[in-house]
């Protein structure tokens, strides 16, 4: 399983959101960091097809993701930040409902329902109106919608944002169970969640790829004269020098 983004371009007017970006990914965890602008959303959007590219490829195992259409779509999974999630349903209806979307019908609807409510330990409130969770619980929710279909190619936008550190860890670990024999693209302002779970780091600025690595290596890879004060380096250490203005 493979997903490789080549060249991949997209402008807005004379702003160039990506900037001939390639990269490949297989399973794993991917951390995507960069400063607002970067060029994550317009990244993610694309791949989902969300956004039409102005030129470069997708390619899911070697075939461009617009030729596959449906096929494509059958094996992602996308997790939107917490915005728009219908909050008088409840989290079977809601679920349902976006499973309905993606073509998932009958007995099968229900099975893969059931089955994702229970992965991300909501069966026990399905009945409940999603605007009474708790935020932990509301990103559950979303994070149930994009398992559906059980999808090799997971993004993640934001899943920890507006969490309490209990509910943060609580959706990390899960994000951490969620990606064996899976890819999954996680994009986050949180660096210590991606410097908990992630495989390798997408470092971004400006739509350009800066770094691609291990958070050990990034790590190591800083100057020996960047001497953080009070504490040992981190990937927060990673950001500053090579993101910081």
């Amino acid at each position: 399983m493979k997903l490789e983004l080549r060249e991949l371009t997209k402008r807005y007017g004379d702003l160039t959101a990506l900037d001939s970006f390639t990269l490949t990914f297989e399973p794993g965890i991917y951390g995507i960091l960069g400063a607002n602008g970067a060029g994550k959303s317009t990244m993610m959007n694309l791949i989902t097809d969300n956004l039409k590219r102005d030129s470069g490829e997708i390619l899911y195992d070697g075939r461009d993701i617009l030729e596959m259409g449906d096929e494509f779509r059958a094996v992602l999974g996308y997790m939107p930040q917490q915005q728009g999630i219908y909050e008088r349903m409840t989290a079977e209806s809601f679920v349902s409902y976006i499973g309905r979307l993606k073509g998932i019908k009958g007995k099968e609807l229900r099975r893969q329902v059931d089955d994702v409510l229970k992965l991300t330990n909501l069966d026990n409130v399905r009945h409940k109106a999603v605007g009474q969770f708790s935020g932990g619980m509301k990103q559950r929710a979303l994070l149930a919608q994009a398992l559906l279909g059980d999808p090799k190619v997971l993004i993640l936008d934001e899943p920890t944002a507006g969490l309490d550190p209990r509910e943060r860890i609580r959706i990390r670990e899960f994000i951490s169970e969620l990606a064996k024999d899976r890819i999954v693209l996680l994009a986050t302002h949180i660096v210590t969640d991606i410097e908990s779970i992630a495989d390798k780091v997408i470092l971004m600025k400006k739509g350009k790829l800066i770094k691609f690595d291990t958070p050990e290596n990034l790590i190591a890879s800083l100057p020996e004269d960047w001497q953080p004060v009070a504490h040992y380096p981190s990937l927060e250490d990673v950001y500053m020098y090579f993101l910081g203005d």
